[in-house]
């Protein structure tokens, strides 16, 4: 997962690719050691490469800076394994004395060389993890932090392959020795010659019991550097182990930093969804509400015209009816000619009297 995601940073970044350097051979075919593509992804950076003192991680030019120092190193740590897988092969080949003693010495010194680099290597990748930042450079910082780190966590399981792989030829190599001396051997005391610090003991035993003197004698002196050899390899065994042990323990914080970063990203987002739900169910109750208004005012307006037109209907039908009483009213009001003329003989001969 932890790669997965630093996968999808190196996306997110954009990568470079620095030419892969042609690895070296074993006898005129592919060394099956040989460093791993050592193509590493950054942002394009200028300038000379430096070492940062702890907490001098102000400017980010300084910090690319670093990344591609630490990137030469890496490189520079991956061509040292494949040496040392070549030298390791030399030792197996039988050479005379002169020419063993030569290959061991080149082997001790590239050993020691590649040791003290991998402790480099660890303490500039730590002093870079110390470093803070804000805002998108800390993001910068950790994604390249995170990069290099993965690209020495599998240097260091490289080296630890060669290691392990010459370990079990060279204690192939002893049991063919002993068996020369001892061709009737058993398992069990192949196994203690191999194994057992104390081995030589049982191969001194063997070498006085056998009449082929002269072979034997080759034979255990071979013995006897291949039991340093193992020993050597044994010791750098369980320093790369401890190195792979801490830098696992690196690599973990800062899978624990990406997904507290990944977790707050997605509760973000999952806020963001929710609160664009509760947007999109505000505006359909909105636009609900504001049709439901049109609807009610509709059928205000069809039912305020329904009761116009019963009024009219109501005020039309009766007007026909007061029209023919009232003519009725007058035709009975009006006093004929003989009634008048009546009264105003009366009103005459009351005022003559």
């Amino acid at each position: 997962m932890a790669r997965d995601r630093l996968a999808a940073m190196r996306a997110q970044q954009g990568g470079y690719a620095s030419p892969s350097d042609s690895s070296p051979t074993q006898g005129g075919r592919n060394n099956p050691y040989a460093r791993q593509d050592d193509r590493y992804e950054m942002a394009e950076v200028t300038g000379s490469t430096t070492h940062l003192a702890s907490g001098n991680a102000d400017s980010m030019t300084e910090f690319y800076n670093e990344i591609s120092s630490i990137q030469d190193s890496l490189r520079t740590f991956n061509d040292n394994v494949s040496r040392i897988g070549d030298l390791h092969s030399r030792s197996l080949n039988n050479m005379d004395d002169a020419s063993a003693q030569k290959n061991a010495e080149a082997l001790d010194d590239l050993v020691n060389e590649t040791s003290a680099l991998s402790m480099e290597l660890k303490k500039r990748i730590k002093t870079l993890e110390r470093q803070g930042g804000s805002g998108r450079d800390a993001q910068i910082r950790k994604q390249q932090t995170a990069l290099v780190k993965s690209k020495f966590v599998e240097a260091i399981q490289n080296y630890q392959g060669v290691e392990q792989q010459y370990r079990q030829r060279y204690k192939q190599r002893l049991e063919r020795q002993f068996k020369i001396v001892k061709p009737d051997a058993t398992p069990e005391e192949i196994k203690a010659v191999v194994n057992d610090d104390q081995g030589g003991q049982i191969f001194s035993q063997a070498l006085m019991n056998s009449n082929r003197y002269g072979e034997s004698k080759a034979a255990y002196r071979e013995v006897q550097e291949r039991h340093e050899d193992i020993k050597r390899i044994e010791g750098t065994i369980a320093e790369l182990a401890q190195l792979f042990n801490d830098m696992s323990v690196l690599v973990e914080q800062q899978d624990e930093q990406i997904n507290t970063i990944e977790e707050t990203a997605g509760n973000v987002e999952k806020d963001t969804e929710t609160g664009v739900g509760y947007l999109e169910k505000g505006v359909d109750s909105a636009r609900a509400a504001r049709k439901k208004r049109w609807i009610c005012f509709f059928i205000i307006i069809v039912v305020l015209i329904i009761i116009a037109i019963v009024v009219a209907i109501e005020v039309v039908q009766h007007l026909p009816s007061k029209s023919s009483s009232s003519s009725t009213q007058t035709v009975t009001a009006t006093p004929t000619p003989s009634a008048t003329h009546t009264a105003r003989a009366l009103l005459l001969a009351g005022m003559r009297g």
